[in-house]
């Protein structure tokens, strides 16, 4: 009869915890946590059913995890993106440079090379630095300043009436 009676025992403790009433706990001893539905009143005064999901977290909690989730991706991605772009970027005005200077190295060579010759020597000489040939008689012609007359009227605006009015009257007026 002691093994009927386990028997028995046994079966009601299987169904205790079938539906959740105790017994002994799963394999492991760690609780295994199961969607429930759970209530609470509104201010309303209505019953309202939520029910918890993964990892026993409400689907507000989960939104807010994964908006964290992907703000630090987010940022963990645009620093070095924006590096790389700053990058290209710079490469881009260095290459820009290089090519730059490399035309100015053309252009000096071919003008050191022009002027390795010496007759071009002697007109680089004579144009920039006014030197004449033995036996040659130096020229130099000043022409005239010629006043530019929107110049002289800008000067004449910016001037006193009073001293105008002097200066006409020692020099004369032009007519």
């Amino acid at each position: 009869m002691a093994a009927a009676g386990t028997d028995s025992e046994r079966t009601r403790a299987r169904s205790e915890r079938a539906r959740g009433r105790g017994g002994a706990r799963p394999t492991g001893g760690k609780r295994v946590r199961e969607p429930r539905l759970t209530r609470s009143r509104s201010r309303a005064g209505g019953v309202v059913a939520a029910t918890t999901g993964l990892l026993g977290l409400s689907s507000t909690r989960r939104a807010a995890v994964l908006a964290i989730v992907v703000c630090a991706l987010t940022l963990t991605v645009a620093v070095p993106l924006r590096n790389y772009v700053a990058q290209r970027q710079e490469l881009t005005a260095v290459s820009n440079q290089q090519r730059a200077l490399a035309a100015e190295v053309d252009q000096l060579t071919e003008r050191r090379a022009r002027l390795s010759d010496p007759e071009e020597v002697a007109v680089e000489a004579r144009s920039r630095l006014g030197y004449v040939k033995p036996g040659e008689i130096p020229f130099q012609v000043q022409l005239p300043q010629v006043e530019d007359p929107a110049a002289a009227k800008a000067a004449a605006a910016n001037t006193p009436w009073y001293r105008q009015l002097w200066s006409d009257v020692t020099v004369g007026s032009p007519l």
